[in-house]
Formats: C-alpha cells, structure tokens, sequence
C-alpha cells in the first residue's frame, strides 16, 4: 500500500463517526498491513503511566499498561523523539512485549512539537534490522495524522 493511500485511509477513518478505540484499531491495522509489519499499536500516555489503546497483530502486548518510565516507549517519551532499536535483545531498556520480537520502532504522537507527548505508535518485527530511515519518516508521518485520537 503505498504511502499517500495509507494516509488517507487513516484520515478517512479518523472522519468517520465511531468510538475512539475503534478508530485507533482500524488506523492500527491500516498502518501494519501497509507495510506488512508484524504488529503495531497505539498508545496513549499519562502522568504516570502509558496504555494500549488498540494494537493489531498475533497477540495482545504482554504489558498493556505498563510506568511511563520503562521500555523502548519510555525512552521514546523521555527522548522526545523516534527510537528504533535493530536487535531488541541487547537493549537493556527493552521491555517484552513478545518473546519473537527482534527490532521495534516506537513513534511520540505530539500536539505541537515544544509540548510533551500523547500518544504513541509501536511497531514491532520478528526481523533484525527491520526498520529504516523510510520506517522513521512513514510512521513520524502517521503520527502527525493521528493527533485528533488524543484529547
């Protein structure tokens, strides 16, 4: 599915009448089928904690709560930024979600670049080095469109 196609799917969907949570689902599977990854989520965050609002893939995550403060999107949080890790099993900072999972990229969702992240996109692959720079620039695309999931 090609970029500009995946993108006015998840607008066309985020236009349509429905419940937050199914509208966080479809854009999900939208996002994980485009690129055939193997799972994808999205997150919303608190003060203290980040929850799954919806995910797509196998199985659930294993922590679908889980301290703002721990895993890959913890550090995605504490960053400000995108971060991608190419072999999760020698990163300390990686929290299972999957026993397969190889490489994960996880995306801040911001409502302005200068105010701490909502939300955010997890993709997760069974793969090595799965995710590249055209990963980081699609997913940080998606992101920007998903804001209005985020109170």
């Amino acid at each position: 599915m090609a970029n500009v196609q995946t993108f006015d799917e998840i607008k066309s969907v985020l236009a349509a009448v429905g419940e937050r949570e199914a509208k966080a689902a479809r854009i999900a599977e939208t996002i994980r089928r485009s690129r055939d990854y193997r799972w994808a989520g999205i997150y919303e965050i608190d003060h203290q904690e980040i929850a799954a609002i919806a995910w797509t893939g196998p199985d659930a995550p294993a922590f679908p709560r889980f301290p703002k403060t721990k895993g890959l999107c913890g550090a995605a949080i504490l960053a400000g930024k995108t971060i991608a890790v190419g072999d999760v099993t020698k990163d300390p900072r990686y929290l299972t979600t999957f026993g397969s999972t190889k490489s994960e990229i996880v995306v801040p969702i911001f409502a302005r670049p200068d105010r701490p992240a909502l939300g955010l996109l997890d993709v997760e692959s069974e793969k090595l080095h799965a995710f590249q720079e055209s990963d980081r620039v699609f997913l940080e695309n998606c992101a920007t469109l998903v804001i209005s999931l985020f109170p």
